[in-house]
């Protein structure tokens, strides 16, 4: 099963969704501040919390994250 990305965060530690996200959470999410959650899980050993390879792509495909954010002009 696919889990959204809302599921997923909600699975990560407070304090670390708290330094990837702290003054953007009125936005959607970007793929960066997922990767800097990824690499502290990882450096953590915590395998086991990491999104798999499925969840990332639907993610980024269905819009649930931004590559990066487009200013509109």
């Amino acid at each position: 099963m696919v889990r959204k990305f809302e599921e997923w965060w909600n699975t990560v530690p407070a304090d670390l969704r708290q330094k990837a996200r702290a003054g953007d959470e009125a936005n959607k999410p970007l793929l960066n501040q997922v990767n800097y959650v990824l690499l502290h899980l990882h450096l953590a050993g915590k395998h086991d919390l990491k999104p798999t390879h499925e969840e990332l792509k639907d993610w980024l495909h269905s819009g649930q994250v931004d590559v990066l954010r487009m200013s509109k002009k």
